[in-house]
């Protein structure tokens, strides 16, 4: 069975850096589209950062975020990272990652992928 578990959440203080990982378990993490989802409380779920398949020659990162957020990956640890530096309260939030076959076109749209990890909290004090 494929799984996703998030780890790396925790509470920081604005400015402060925090890497996210998620590792895949039940196959090959190469195969798949990979992302970063966040979800505060009363809003709905937002894209963070997206990562093509095979190598990661191609990411996608929300406006929000971009130039503060990298996401990559290590297809040998089945794994995927969120690095997050200058962390303000907007980015509080449960965040999780997602796997999808296809649909680079769609990086952005929960509904492109398939499989979910359960989701890390990450709260930012000011």
């Amino acid at each position: 069975q494929e799984q996703l578990v998030e780890f790396g959440g925790g509470l920081v203080q604005a400015g402060d850096s925090l890497r996210l990982s998620c590792t895949y378990s039940g196959g090959s993490l190469r195969l798949y589209i990979l992302a970063w989802f966040r979800q505060a409380p009363g809003k709905e779920r937002e894209f963070v950062a997206g990562i093509s398949r095979g190598g990661g020659s191609s990411t996608d990162y929300a406006d929000s975020v971009k130039d503060r957020f990298t996401i990559s990956r290590d297809n040998a640890e089945n794994t995927l990272y969120l690095q997050m530096t200058d962390l303000g309260p907007e980015d509080t939030a449960v965040y999780s990652c997602a796997a999808a076959w296809h649909g680079w076109d769609s990086v952005r749209l929960p509904d492109t992928y398939h499989i979910w990890g359960q989701g890390t909290q990450v709260t930012v004090s000011s």
